[in-house]
């Protein structure tokens, strides 16, 4: 169904905004709420560019991006909080890429 990469979504410091792919609108509400948070948060304490986006395989990966001119993007920090977000939110990342793996690439939920 999905050839490249599939952004769930994102945040931006720069533009103080907020982005959820509506292609994933049957998710519960109570999770999408989690996601504009996880993704707000992160942007204000570290700036720059979070999306969160699934790869081939059904993978939920973290992208950070910043302008080249972002003194203040914290790229040492970034890679720590993903880190402890993959940590803490690991239960949420790994449900949400069964959800991909199911609606989206057709599986059959069994590992």
């Amino acid at each position: 169904m999905y050839q490249d990469k599939v952004v769930l979504c994102g945040a931006s410091a720069y533009q103080q905004k907020y982005y959820f792919n509506q292609d994933f609108s049957a998710l519960p509400d109570q999770v999408k709420q989690e996601l504009q948070i996880l993704c707000v948060l992160f942007t204000e304490e570290i700036g720059g560019i979070l999306t969160l986006e699934f790869d081939q395989e059904g993978n939920l990966e973290f992208k950070t991006e910043a302008l080249e001119a972002d003194a203040m993007f914290d790229e040492i920090g970034s890679a720590l909080k993903i880190k402890k977000l993959q940590t803490e939110k690991r239960e949420l990342l790994e449900s949400l890429e069964m959800f991909y793996r199911v609606f989206f690439l057709g599986e059959d939920g069994e590992k």
